[in-house]
């Protein structure tokens, strides 16, 4: 595979890699570090990529395993959620903080949630991942994904009930 074909393959999911690892290591230079990294690995593989099914799932799991081998090597476990769509743009500004302080809490209870848990909420519902190819990066099987989702958005929703006590059911 020459030049200009990898880089065709690789563009359309460039960015979600770049976002996994800023979910995973926070900083944006060690997110950029990371995704440089990735692409680098990949590009070392270049020939070998046609033999996958999905590059980008393949990718997704590289990327993953990189960044949870940066965070082990620093012993740094903090997650962060960063969502800029969250509020209207013509909200008003009481709605805006409204909607800040739920988002802060959402981000907190995400980052109290397990690892796995963590990593499928933003494969899911962050990137828009389909169960398959979300199984496929973490080496589970569909119905593992969905009920640890469910587990994951089920243990969100009562926190919101418990903190808030917002009539969600």
């Amino acid at each position: 595979m020459n030049q200009s074909e990898f880089l065709s393959t690789i563009k359309p999911f460039k960015d979600k890699l770049f976002r996994l690892a800023k979910r995973l290591l926070v900083s944006n230079e060690e997110a950029e570090d990371a995704t440089q990294d990735v692409l680098v690995k990949l590009w070392n593989k270049n020939d070998a990529l046609k033999e996958y099914g999905s590059i980008e799932a393949y990718a997704m799991t590289i990327t993953k395993n990189h960044c949870l081998d940066v965070l082990k090597s620093k012993r740094v476990s903090n997650l962060k959620i960063v969502h800029n769509n969250y509020t209207e743009p013509g909200a008003e500004l009481h709605k805006r903080i409204e909607d800040q302080d739920s988002l802060h809490w959402v981000e907190k209870w995400i980052n109290d949630l397990p690892e796995q848990q963590k990593l499928i909420i933003q494969m899911r519902d962050i990137e828009e991942y389909e169960f398959e190819k979300i199984a496929e990066v973490l080496d589970m099987n569909e119905t593992a994904v969905r009920v640890a989702l469910s587990r994951a958005r089920k243990a969100i929703r009562e926190k919101m009930i418990n903190t808030h006590n917002y009539g969600l059911q």
